[in-house]
């Protein structure tokens, strides 16, 4: 592992491109800590502490959001409109086409990604920001007046073109960096969190067999996390051969991967996403009279991240999630058709239809641990700070899934840029 960090700054080209990969990390740090104006500090923090939501949405800003700063949204949006585009596609059948298209017809998709960006952050950023000026976090917001419409458009502005700028650095870091660009960025955020927590840890001094403990269960999910997502059932696959004229073309044996855990963390944030409305609501509900307020109260108690109804809704709504988000992706990738085209078939399986209820049995049954783990997963946090005690640190599913699978990517382009200079790489 030393000696490839060596080669990697011994060669002009990736030591370049690591560079302008932090560069551009310190940049999009140093604007996170810029907050907008008018921002009463103490109330903010009183805000985010117990919402699970909200701490959903800072944790992709790396505590921008909870700063309120002029990348709060961070590149929540963009991934959004990804998600949403990615859930149309098999819907559309203009953008079903685009997508069969290659290399054109995905830059028209992302271009309307980029498109849909803005709308999302303005509507979020309006959002959020109505619902700190409700609580009294900040100031000349609306348009009752000159000077609060003023303050209003200038808040929003600033927010929007603060997600632009995210997005802008994540596509330079694709471009002219090492890894996934947007998925540095986020990696980023969540790795910004870290000293803080941990230097709460130590301050407080708490049960240190706990600590210990908690870290050791941090460890073996990080490790389990990198078995299951590297895990992938190989079907075989074989091609025949075609004779034109006197030559013989095509034949040959390859396989097709299928993963155990192909969704990813999406299914991680749809489930949080419907379970933050909940105990949204009952947080405003909760200061009624009468009924209201009871059934405000009653909601937030069931809904809160340490309850035990909170971690079995979320357990089942990311198993439920995995299937929906695998099959989506499953459809669009055409396999069977694809398969067909290029002249493969599987042995024993016949072309077409058969090969494509083949491979759905097969996608139906890994799903099944793939999500039952990621489900797991998902309800860890709640068991490590039962068992441990420990309150200060924080073992996020959607932040350790997004760590483990930003981090093997980026190892995985090192490596194969080490590899074709003739160095040896990364992983053995």
């Amino acid at each position: 592992m030393l000696q490839a960090m060596l080669n990697v700054f011994r060669l002009p080209d990736l030591r370049r491109r690591l560079l302008f990969t932090i560069f551009i990390l310190v940049v999009f740090r140093l604007i996170a800590a810029v907050p907008v104006p008018g921002v009463d500090q103490e109330k903010l923090a009183e805000l985010f502490q117990g919402n699970q939501f909200l701490s959903l949405v800072d944790m992709f800003a790396g505590g921008a959001m909870s700063r309120l700063s002029i990348v709060m949204m961070g590149v929540y949006p963009y991934i959004t409109a990804t998600i949403i585009m990615q859930l149309l596609t098999p819907i559309i059948p203009k953008l079903e086409e685009w997508q069969k298209e290659g290399e054109a017809g995905r830059q028209r998709i992302n271009r309307i990604q980029h498109w849909m960006t803005v709308p999302l952050a303005l509507l979020q950023a309006f959002g959020q920001i109505s619902v700190y000026y409700s609580q009294g976090i900040i100031t000349n917001w609306g348009f009752g007046d000159l000077t609060s419409a003023v303050s209003t458009v200038a808040i929003l502005s600033t927010v929007i073109a603060g997600t632009v700028v995210c997005v802008w650095f994540g596509e330079l870091i694709s471009e002219a960096g090492i890894g996934n660009g947007v998925s540095i960025i986020i990696l980023a955020n969540i790795v910004a969190r870290l000293p803080s927590q941990i230097g709460s840890t130590l301050i407080l001094g708490q049960n240190w067999v706990g600590v210990i403990v908690f870290f050791a269960i941090a460890v073996i999910t990080v490790v389990a996390i990198v078995m299951v997502q590297e895990g992938e059932r190989r079907i075989p696959v074989h091609y025949a051969k075609r004779v034109r004229g006197r030559r013989i073309y095509g034949g040959g044996s390859t396989h097709v991967p299928i993963k155990v855990l192909s969704a990813g963390m999406i299914p991680l944030i749809f489930a949080l996403s419907i379970l933050a409305f909940p105990s949204l609501i009952g947080g405003y509900m909760q200061y009624s009279e009468g009924w209201v307020g009871d059934v405000g109260k009653t909601m937030v108690a069931w809904f809160s991240q340490d309850s035990m109804i909170y971690a079995a809704s979320y357990f089942l709504m990311t198993i439920g999630f995995t299937y929906f988000y695998t099959m989506v992706i499953f459809e669009q990738q055409n396999l069977a058709e694809n398969l067909q085209k290029q002249g493969g078939f599987i042995p024993g399986i016949r072309p077409g239809r058969p090969t494509q209820d083949y491979l759905m049995r097969i996608v139906n049954r890994i799903t099944l641990f793939g999500a039952v783990f990621l489900g797991l997963v998902a309800v860890l946090p709640f068991f490590a700070r039962l068992f441990t005690g420990v309150q200060t640190m924080s073992l996020e599913s959607t932040s350790v899934l997004i760590v483990v699978g930003v981090v093997l990517d980026t190892m995985r382009q090192l490596e194969a840029q080490l590899l074709m200079r003739h160095y040896e790489g990364f992983i053995k």
